[in-house]
């Protein structure tokens, strides 16, 4: 966590800017469009990753599909996964939270200012309408991301099961499923450092819809699984090869 205070003492000017700025689009909506929100948003998290010695390479950004929307479903790491995937997504996209988490500060600017969607874990009637309006938001056209294992904990590049239910967004809404890979994402929040540190995502070839109608919730989130936790592993294999 060193590095988390660290940032947020060093950047404070910038937070001050952007938590001004992210309150001035919410009063003025209409003025900013996605593609606005999501250029401000990057331009809050490249800041954060000079700051905080952070460098963060993707891979596989060829196999994002080029037009409408899908849904990204990722390992999860920690605090800076998501700040880690959309600094390498060029189009504009937005991420599913816990609603307890999302209100933190700083927090909640930005994911107001992303139009985040909020899934309230104690109330399963929120949940359904949360759900619901995903579904209908990434038919439209958004790309989100969402992470089925449901939280975190010193896990690191250690992939726990995917929860099924975290796949009716892509299922009702029949839209491709993009796998992603993240590999050291833990290292900028979780180590007690300020060391230069390097996170990798790896965007994988998407599921299309006519490959995974005929499967049930479950076999999806195995298969989604699975594809991560075979990247991973080969990347982490190769990393320690002598050759």
């Amino acid at each position: 966590m060193l590095r988390f205070y660290y940032v947020i003492l060093i950047s404070l000017p910038f937070i001050l800017f952007y938590l001004g700025k992210a309150l001035y689009i919410e009063k003025h909506d209409a003025r900013y469009t996605e593609a606005d929100r999501y250029r401000i948003a990057r331009r809050a998290i490249s800041i954060l990753q000079r700051n905080g010695f952070i460098r963060t390479n993707a891979y596989g950004t060829e196999n994002l599909p080029c037009d409408g929307g899908y849904v990204m479903y990722s390992n999860h790491q920690g605090k800076y996964d998501a700040l880690g995937i959309m600094s390498a997504h060029q189009a504009p996209c937005t991420v599913m939270i816990d609603d307890k988490r999302s209100h933190q500060l700083i927090t909640t600017q930005f994911i107001s200012l992303l139009k985040g969607i909020r899934l309230d874990k104690t109330d399963m009637k929120k949940q359904v309408k949360t759900i619901l309006d995903a579904i209908r938001q990434v038919k439209e056209g958004r790309r989100i991301i969402i992470f089925p294992e449901g939280g975190y904990y010193r896990n690191r590049n250690e992939v726990h099961d995917f929860l099924p239910g975290a796949f009716k967004c892509a299922m009702k809404s029949q839209t491709p499923i993009v796998p992603v890979a993240l590999i050291d994402s833990y290292k900028p929040f979780e180590l007690n450092s300020l060391k230069p540190v390097t996170t990798q995502v790896h965007f994988l070839s998407p599921i299309l819809y006519e490959e995974y109608k005929e499967m049930n919730s479950k076999e999806i989130a195995d298969l989604t699984r699975a594809r991560i936790v075979e990247k991973i592993n080969e990347v982490c294999h190769k990393n320690r090869s002598p050759f």
